[in-house]
């Protein structure tokens, strides 16, 4: 019996490298189908959804502080021990948000196996924003264009599409 197999091209592809501070390639990438129609709307929805997320770890920590403050079990009271829940629980929803954008594990690649932080998404937002978004062009014009170049009958004009 042999192998069938079919071999998948990477035509439209965006991928970076990534390497440590001191340029040592980690081995990890993360990749971007320029082709994919989402991609834009997956990019605008975790901005809505980081600032939720940020809105919602304030009014926790705002409704921790309000209240009286009692000895917790062991080291911390527990307001700092439900401070530190908070941000936890925050950190790991930024986490899947960002890898919303980012593909399965991107936070943990872009941060080389350090834990995240709260202050590592400044980083990650500088990432996005100075390294990838320069690349990644959300040009709909483009999209629409063949589309209707490959739905464009002969002979006749060209179909009004996503107007």
């Amino acid at each position: 019996m042999t192998d069938n197999f079919i071999q998948l091209g990477k035509s439209g592809v965006l991928r970076f490298n990534i390497r440590t501070d001191e340029g040592v390639d980690t081995g990890e990438y993360l990749e971007f189908d320029m082709e994919d129609i989402e991609l834009p709307l997956i990019y605008q929805e975790i901005g809505e959804r980081l600032k939720k997320n940020q809105d919602k770890l304030k009014n926790q920590l705002l409704i921790i502080n309000k209240r009286q403050d009692v000895k917790g079990k062991k080291l911390l009271s527990k307001n700092q021990e439900d401070e530190i829940r908070a941000v936890r629980d925050f950190v790991n929803e930024q986490v899947n948000i960002y890898n919303m954008f980012l593909g399965k594990n991107g936070v943990q690649k872009l941060l080389n196996g350090r834990k995240p932080t709260y202050e590592m998404f400044e980083y990650i937002d500088e990432i996005i924003e100075k390294q990838i978004m320069p690349h990644l062009n959300f040009n709909i014009e483009t999209i629409k264009d063949k589309i209707k170049n490959k739905y464009k009958k002969d002979n006749e004009e060209e179909i009004e599409v996503l107007e």
